[in-house]
């Protein structure tokens, strides 16, 4: 079949790597070039990376207006895919395709529609991961869809969780295309009254607290992103948790052990034990490196 794909992360690249590979993908749309990483320079998204090393032409566009639509029409295609774009699309565009416009959207629909399905589930301890492949209608993430997949999420970190989702669309994705090229995939209607939001997770929410129990905590540390990071002050100092778990450690709440090499932070339930960290202006450690700098007259931590 004829694909236009439209994506922008790294999330989306093993889908669109997995359609090319299948199919005639005559047009990649990503959105421009952004600062991006550490080094805060202004770099290509990892989709228009992966559609000029195909060798598939590409459209940068932060919206999708009435020329991105007509340059999009222009190529007739029998599908447009997307994953995560990062724009809202337009009803025109809906129309453009001759069979289907399908997402790849990271949850088991109708639980987890939104901009943020995967963090939020790892941040609720939710057991599973899974994605969909859908319709694109016009509400919100509310469309059928064909095929579903999950996996449990354990103790994955959200980096771990998102790439192994992306993977796992990749495939679910191509199944999708095989049966809509053949006019036998099932679309299943979501129902309203199951559904639930993931809205994006703001930093406040990532930052570690004594008032809270140790596995709330620990869930914060496993959602954590480099967008929203799990963070606390401990013995004055700023630091990411890049690491822990929760642990039976009798310590005070508010409180800091450091012991053999270890640290654990009093929460208002268990402790909290970090395992790696990043304290501010310094490179990632592990713990034990971290604990023999904690200066032992202020053995206290507290929300950041």
């Amino acid at each position: 079949m004829r694909i236009v794909f439209m994506g922008t992360p790294a999330f989306a690249v093993p889908s669109l790597r997995a359609v090319a590979a299948q199919h005639e993908v005559s047009l990649v749309v990503t959105r421009p070039d952004a600062v991006r990483g550490r080094g805060r320079r202004l770099q290509p998204s990892p989709v228009k990376e992966e559609g000029i090393r195909l060798g598939i032409d590409v459209l940068e566009a932060s919206r999708i207006g009435a020329d991105e639509v007509s340059r999009i029409a222009q190529e007739r295609p029998d599908v447009i895919c997307v994953a995560a774009y990062g724009a809202i699309l337009p009803d025109e565009l809906l129309r453009v395709p001759k069979l289907d416009i399908v997402n790849v959207h990271a949850s088991l629909l109708p639980h987890g529609r939104g901009a943020a399905p995967i963090q939020r589930a790892v941040l609720n301890g939710d057991e599973l991961a899974g994605v969909s492949i859908m319709r694109i209608v016009h509400d919100l993430d509310a469309g059928p869809y064909c095929s579903q997949a999950s996996f449990p999420i354990g103790n994955k970190s959200c980096e771990e969780v998102m790439a192994q989702v992306a993977e796992l669309g990749a495939g679910e994705l191509v199944d999708a295309l095989t049966r809509m090229a053949a006019g036998n995939a099932d679309w299943v209607e979501q129902d309203e009254g199951q559904a639930s939001y993931a809205a994006k997770v703001q930093k406040a929410e990532m930052l570690l607290d004594p008032a809270n129990d140790a596995l709330t905590n620990m869930r914060r540390v496993q959602a954590s992103l480099d967008t929203a990071p799990a963070r606390a002050i401990v013995c004055g100092r700023g630091v990411r948790v890049m690491e822990a778990c929760v642990c039976a450690q009798g310590v005070a709440q508010g409180e800091v052990l450091a012991k053999k090499g270890r640290v654990f932070l009093g929460c208002a339930k268990d402790s909290l034990e970090v395992l790696s960290v990043k304290p501010d202006g310094k490179r990632q450690m592990p713990a034990s490196a971290w604990a023999s700098g904690l200066r032992k007259g202020e053995l206290r931590w507290e929300r950041a």
